[in-house]
C-alpha cells in the first residue's frame, strides 16, 4: 500500500539514485539504434556558480523538452557542462589567495593556474549536482568543460584558422577597461548604474585672441562628466549647421592647463540642442569620440594608467609638443600618478584658479560600471586581438532571415537583427591568467607568429628571419644552436575572452575538430533555450562560429524564455532582499512542486511572476495525485498489461478515455510549440479537475456496488489512466511520477523506467460519452457555484426544476439522479415549463436548470449584502482608477507596481461582475 503523504526529501534522492545506477540518460538511453537524434546543449553556467532562479527556469525548461522526447523514442543527448568564468574564477581564486596574504603577483603564472585548478577539484562545479537535485537529465558521463584538453584544442584551431584567414587580427582600440580587475571586459560585463553626479562646463580659449572669462568671444565653452580626461583632449566638435560656430571650424582652441592646439572640426555627432552644442574630443577616453578622432584624424591621447591614475611625465602621447609650453611643468607635477577621482578634484579646482570654470551643474547620469570589479570601467586606448565579427555575421542574419533558424518568440529576431547589423569588431583578449591563453608568439623584434604551439611558431619564425634581411637573422641563428623554449619567441600573456570558448559549445562538446561519431550524429543540435540578455553575446556567436566551421547552424530554434521576478513583478536582487532561493524551494516544497509552477507560469513573452505560495500550491497538485493514486489503490485497481481501452464500455470510462486523449493531444502541442504554460496547465485540468475531482468521484457508487463487470472495467481504465497520467505528468514531475510509476506496476513487472516508457498517443474518442458526462459535470458545476455564491447552507437539500429540457436531458437526468443529488445536495428534481419565482438559473444546454431560494435563505438579505459587496468592489475599482490616472505615480512608480495595481482593479472588476450576475438571480 502506498504510504499516506508523499515526502520529496526521500523519494527525491532514491529516484536520482535509480536513475544513475541505470545510466538513464545517457546519449541514446532508451532509444531504438536508428532512432532520430535530439540534442540540447546545456548553456554552461560558469563553475564558479550556484542555482538561481532564472537556471532552475532555463533548465526545467530544457528537461522537459528532453525527457518529452526521449519519451518519444528518440535518440537524445542533452550535453552538460560549465563554463571556466576568466574573471570570476580569477577573482574566487585571487581572493582565497588573499586571505593568505598571498597575491597573485607572488606567484608565477603556472603557480597561480596550478591554484585554480585545485580550487575547481576542490570547490568548483558546485552547480553540477544542485542541477541534478532539479532532475536535470542530462548525460553527466559526457560533462565537459571548456579548459579540458579537447575544448581546448578546439579553441586553439578556432583562433589559428580565423587569424590564417583574415579574420582574427590585433588592433589599437578603445576598450571597456576595468581598473580594479586590469582587463578589458566585454559589454555583458558592464552595468549601467545611475548616479548623482556634477556637469563642468569649461572655457577653452580660442587661438589667437585674448583670453577673457567676461568676453564670450574668446573662448568656447564646452561641459564634461569627467574632468580628468581633458588632458587628453585633441579637438573639439560642431555640428556643421550650426551657426553659431561655422566661422570658427578650422580654427583652434587651446587646452587649459596643458596649451595643446585642439583643431574645431564640424560633425553631425556634434547635438545643437545639447549643452552649448560643442563637444571636446578626447579619443582615446571616450567611444563617441574615438569613432569621431578616427573621422578627422585627431590624436588619440591616453592620460590614464592601466589603474586608472594620471600618466604625463613619461608619456611620449602627451607630451608631444609641449615641452617648451610654461603651463606643463605646474600641470604634471600637481597630477602626476593621482587616482583619477583625485585628478578630476584637482583640475576642478585649477581650471577655476585660471579663470576657465564657467559652472557647475547638478547631473544625474549612468555610468558604466564593471560587475565585477564593482568600480567604474574606463574606455581604454590599448591593443587588444578582434575578430572580424562584421563579415562572421553576415551568413548568420540571412539563416535568422530565411527561416533556417528561428526564434521562439518571434519578436527576439528584432533584437537579434539590430545587433548583428550594427555588429563591431569583437574584442576577445583578456588580461587574466585563467584562460586558454592566446596562441601567439612574438619574435625580438615584435613580428607574431600564430600557430597551434611553440614548436610550429618557432618553425614560422625560423624561416621568417632566416629568409629576411633583418639585424635578427645572425641572432636567431645563434639561439638555435643552443636553444631553450622562451628563448627566442615570447608568448602572448593574454587569454581569451570566455565567450570565445562558449561559442563553439556546441560542436567542440561533440569532439570537433576531430570528426567524431558524436559530432555526425548530434550536430546540427535541436533547440537552444536561452534568456534574452545573452542574445548578442552567446547565441549571436554560436551562430557564426558555427555556419563558419561547421557549414550549418548550431541549432534551428532558439526559445527565449522570460525572467523570473518576484511576486510583484521586481526583478530579483540582492539588494533588495527579494532574491528567492531555488534550493530553499526545493528543501520546502520538493523539485517537482518548484519545476512544475516555473513551467505552469513560462508564458512566451511574459515575465514568471513567483510567489513561493504558487509552489506550495502546486506541492499540493502533486499530492493530490498521490491520494488519488492511494484511493485507487484502495479500490482494487491493478495495473492489467494486456487491457484494450477500446473495450470499455460504462459511459463514464469511455468519457474519461475520450478526455484523456484530448489531454494527450493539447500537452503534445503545448510542448512542440514551446508553450510550456499551456502545456502543464492541460496536464493540470485533466488530472485534478476531470481525473481527481470527478472521475474517481462518480466512480465511488461502481467500486461499492455489486456490478462486477462493470467495477473490473472500471478499475482496469482507472489503472490504465493513472499510467497515461504519469507518462504525462513526467517532464513536468519526474521525481513523484517515476516513484508511483514502480510502485503501481503490481504483480506484472514494468519493462523499464518510467523516463523510458513511450509517451502516450490518445485513444479511443466518443463524443457522445464525452458530451453526456461534461453535461453532468457543467449542471452539478454550475448548481455548486449558484450555493456558493448565494451563501445556500451546505447541509441544505435544496429542489431542482429542469425547464426546457429535451428528450436527452430528460435520459440524462433519469440516468444520472442519484449522481446529480449526491453531489449537488439536490432532492426532489422536476421538470418544467417556466422557471419557478425566486429562481438561480443556470444553462446546461438548451435546458435551464432551476434553484429556488425562497425557502433555502433570506432573499433580501442576501441581496443586501450582495449590493454591499459590490459596492465595496466598484469602491477599490474608482480608487486604483484615480491612482492610474494620477500622470506623476504612473510616471515615477516601479513599473511592476503600476502593473500590480492595474491586475488588482482586474480582479475587483471580475469580482463586481459575479457579484452582479448572483444580484440578479435573487432580485
Amino acid at each position: 500500500m502506498l504510504e499516506k503523504t508523499y515526502d520529496a526529501g526521500s523519494v527525491e534522492p532514491k529516484i536520482a539514485g535509480r536513475w544513475a545506477d541505470a545510466d538513464a540518460f545517457r546519449a541514446g538511453a532508451g532509444a531504438a539504434a536508428d532512432a532520430e537524434p535530439y540534442t540540447i546543449v546545456i548553456p554552461p553556467p560558469n563553475v564558479t556558480g550556484s542555482l538561481h532562479m532564472g537556471h532552475a527556469l532555463n533548465n526545467t525548461l530544457q528537461d522537459i523538452l528532453v525527457r518529452f522526447e526521449r519519451m518519444r523514442g528518440k535518440n537524445v543527448l542533452w550535453q552538460p557542462g560549465m563554463d571556466h568564468a576568466g574573471i570570476a574564477t580569477q577573482m574566487v581564486v585571487e581572493r582565497q589567495l588573499a586571505e593568505r596574504q598571498i597575491h597573485r603577483r607572488n606567484l608565477t603564472r603556472e603557480e597561480f593556474v596550478d591554484k585554480v585548478w585545485e580550487w575547481k577539484s576542490q570547490s568548483g562545479g558546485i552547480i553540477v549536482n544542485q542541477l541534478k537535485r532539479l532532475g536535470a537529465s542530462c548525460d553527466w558521463s559526457r560533462e565537459r568543460f571548456t579548459m579540458d584538453e579537447g575544448l581546448s584544442k578546439a579553441v586553439i584551431e578556432v583562433f589559428v584558422k580565423l587569424y590564417e584567414e583574415g579574420l582574427i587580427y590585433k588592433d589599437k582600440r578603445l576598450v571597456n577597461w576595468d581598473p580594479k580587475l586590469l582587463t578589458a571586459i566585454s559589454d555583458l560585463e558592464v552595468e549601467q548604474i545611475e548616479i548623482e553626479g556634477n556637469l563642468w562646463h569649461f572655457r577653452y580659449p580660442i587661438e589667437g585672441k585674448t583670453f577673457d572669462p567676461e568676453d564670450g568671444s574668446t573662448f568656447v565653452t564646452v561641459a564634461t562628466t569627467r574632468p580628468e580626461t581633458m588632458l587628453g583632449d585633441s579637438g573639439v566638435a560642431v555640428h556643421p549647421e550650426d551657426e553659431r560656430y561655422t566661422h570658427l571650424v578650422g580654427k583652434n582652441v587651446i587646452l587649459p592647463l596643458v596649451g595643446r592646439r585642439l583643431p574645431i572640426v564640424a560633425d553631425e555627432y556634434s547635438d545643437p540642442e545639447k549643452g552649448t552644442g560643442a563637444v571636446k574630443m578626447t579619443p582615446a577616453h571616450d567611444f563617441n569620440d574615438f569613432e569621431v578622432g578616427r573621422r578627422h584624424h585627431l590624436r588619440a591621447i591616453n592620460v590614464l594608467t592601466t589603474e586608472a591614475a594620471i600618466t604625463l611625465k613619461d608619456n611620449d602621447d602627451f607630451m608631444e609638443g609641449l615641452e617648451s609650453h610654461p603651463e606643463v611643468t605646474r600641470t604634471i607635477s600637481e597630477l602626476e600618478g593621482l587616482d583619477r577621482f583625485a585628478a578630476r578634484k584637482r583640475i576642478v579646482e585649477m581650471m577655476e584658479e585660471g579663470g576657465f570654470l564657467a559652472k557647475v551643474e547638478p547631473h544625474r547620469h549612468m555610468v558604466p560600471h564593471g560587475d565585477r570589479g564593482g568600480v567604474p570601467i574606463e574606455p581604454y586606448l590599448t591593443d587588444q586581438w578582434y575578430v572580424d565579427a562584421k563579415t562572421l555575421a553576415k551568413p548568420a542574419i540571412a539563416s535568422v532571415r530565411e527561416g533556417r533558424t528561428k526564434f521562439v518568440p518571434k519578436n527576439w529576431e528584432k533584437t537579434y537583427f539590430e545587433w548583428m547589423e550594427n555588429i563591431q569588431p569583437w574584442c576577445i583578449s583578456r588580461q587574466l591568467w585563467w584562460g586558454h591563453r592566446i596562441p601567439a608568439w612574438y619574435g625580438p623584434d615584435g613580428h607574431v607568429f600564430v600557430a597551434r604551439d611553440e614548436k610550429r611558431a618557432l618553425d614560422d619564425a625560423v624561416e621568417y628571419y632566416l629568409a629576411v634581411d633583418t639585424p635578427w637573422r645572425d641572432w636567431v641563428k645563434e639561439q638555435l644552436d643552443n636553444y631553450e623554449p622562451g628563448k627566442i619567441l615570447t608568448r602572448d600573456e593574454d587569454v581569451l575572452d570566455t565567450w570565445f570558448s562558449s561559442a563553439l559549445w556546441p560542436f567542440s562538446t561533440l569532439g570537433w575538430p576531430d570528426q567524431t561519431k558524436e559530432l555526425k550524429t548530434y550536430y546540427q543540435t535541436d533547440v537552444l533555450v536561452t534568456g534574452f540578455d545573452i542574445i548578442f553575446f552567446w547565441v549571436a556567436r554560436m551562430m557564426m562560429m558555427g555556419l563558419h566551421f561547421m557549414e550549418e547552424e548550431p541549432f534551428h530554434t532558439v526559445y527565449v524564455h522570460a525572467l523570473v521576478r518576484d511576486k510583484n513583478g521586481a526583478k530579483m536582487s540582492k539588494s533588495k532582499g527579494n532574491v528567492i532561493d531555488p534550493l530553499e524551494l526545493i528543501d520546502e516544497y520538493g523539485a517537482d512542486a518548484l519545476r512544475f509552477t516555473l513551467a505552469i507560469m513560462a508564458a512566451q513573452g511574459r515575465d514568471v511572476k513567483l510567489d513561493p505560495q504558487r509552489v506550495a500550491g502546486y506541492r499540493n497538485f502533486g499530492t493530490k495525485l498521490w491520494n488519488a493514486t492511494r484511493f485507487a489503490e484502495m479500490n482494487g485497481v491493478k495495473r492489467d498489461p494486456g487491457f484494450n481501452p477500446a473495450s470499455a464500455k460504462l459511459t463514464i470510462n469511455r468519457w474519461i478515455l475520450t478526455e484523456l486523449s484530448r489531454a494527450t493531444a493539447a500537452v503534445t502541442e503545448g510542448v512542440e510549440r514551446y508553450r510550456f504554460n499551456e502545456a502543464s496547465a492541460a496536464a493540470y485540468r485533466f488530472v485534478w479537475n476531470l481525473f481527481c475531482d470527478w472521475y474517481l468521484e462518480l466512480l465511488k457508487p461502481v467500486f461499492a456496488g455489486a456490478d462486477e463487470a462493470a467495477k473490473a472495467e472500471s478499475q482496469a481504465v482507472a489503472a490504465y489512466v493513472l499510467d497515461e497520467i504519469l507518462k504525462l505528468l513526467h517532464p513536468f514531475m519526474p521525481f513523484m511520477t517515476e516513484e508511483l510509476w514502480e510502485h503501481t506496476a503490481g504483480a506484472h513487472a514494468r519493462d523499464g523506467l518510467l523516463c523510458h516508457a513511450a509517451w502516450p498517443q490518445g485513444g479511443p474518442e466518443d463524443a457522445d460519452a464525452a458530451a453526456e458526462i461534461n453535461w453532468l459535470i457543467d449542471l452539478v458545476s454550475g448548481i455548486r457555484s449558484v450555493r456558493s455564491e448565494m451563501n445556500v447552507p451546505a447541509g441544505a437539500i435544496a429542489p431542482l426544476v429542469v425547464v426546457g429540457a429535451d428528450s436527452v436531458s430528460r435520459e440524462r437526468v433519469a440516468r444520472h439522479e442519484p449522481a446529480i443529488k449526491r453531489l449537488a445536495r439536490i432532492g426532489e428534481i422536476a421538470f418544467g415549463s417556466e422557471a419557478p419565482k425566486a429562481a438561480a438559473q443556470i444553462v446546461v444546454g438548451e435546458a435551464t436548470a432551476c434553484l429556488p431560494l425562497g425557502d433555502l435563505i433570506d432573499l433580501q438579505a442576501e441581496a443586501a449584502r450582495l449590493k454591499k459587496e459590490i459596492a465595496k468592489a466598484e469602491g477599490e475599482m474608482a480608487r486604483i482608477d484615480k491612482k492610474l490616472a494620477n500622470e506623476k505615480f504612473v510616471a515615477n512608480a516601479p513599473d511592476e507596481i503600476v502593473e500590480a495595481e492595474r491586475e488588482k482593479r482586474a480582479e475587483y472588476a471580475e469580482t463586481r461582475d459575479r457579484l452582479t450576475v448572483a444580484l440578479s438571480r435573487v432580485a
